[in-house]
């Protein structure tokens, strides 16, 4: 099977750091045929999981999505109705917005 990206990290992470899969799989409380499975790519870990793999073999595994540019975003044509907004209102928005905000990030987190 070929190795994926998350098999790739996981390698480069644990070799980096110099521990062997049995050492790796003790600090993070699983076994070393898990550790195997991943590195071989004949498992293919959560975003969560892998986070902690790599975070056991000391390092820290960030994803960063950058917007690309564009000629014309969606998002400027609502600044003509939020400009004719009270102050009040706007703050009405920002609350909902935050509300809206809050129950995709328990969504996302699994609480809901």
């Amino acid at each position: 099977m070929t190795q994926t990206t998350a098999s790739r990290l996981l390698v480069s992470a644990r070799r980096s750091s110099g521990l062997t899969q049995r050492e790796l799989a003790r600090r993070a409380r699983t076994s070393q045929s898990v550790i195997a499975r991943i590195e071989s790519g004949a498992a293919s870990p959560s975003w969560k999981t892998l986070q902690r793999l790599v975070n056991r073999a000391g390092f820290d595994l960030q994803g960063v999505l950058s917007p690309r540019p564009r000629g014309r975003s969606h998002m400027l044509a609502d600044v003509p109705r939020i400009l004719r907004l009270t102050p009040e209102q706007r703050l009405l928005e920002l609350h909902h917005a935050a509300r809206f905000l809050a129950a995709a990030a328990r969504v996302d987190a699994g609480s809901v």
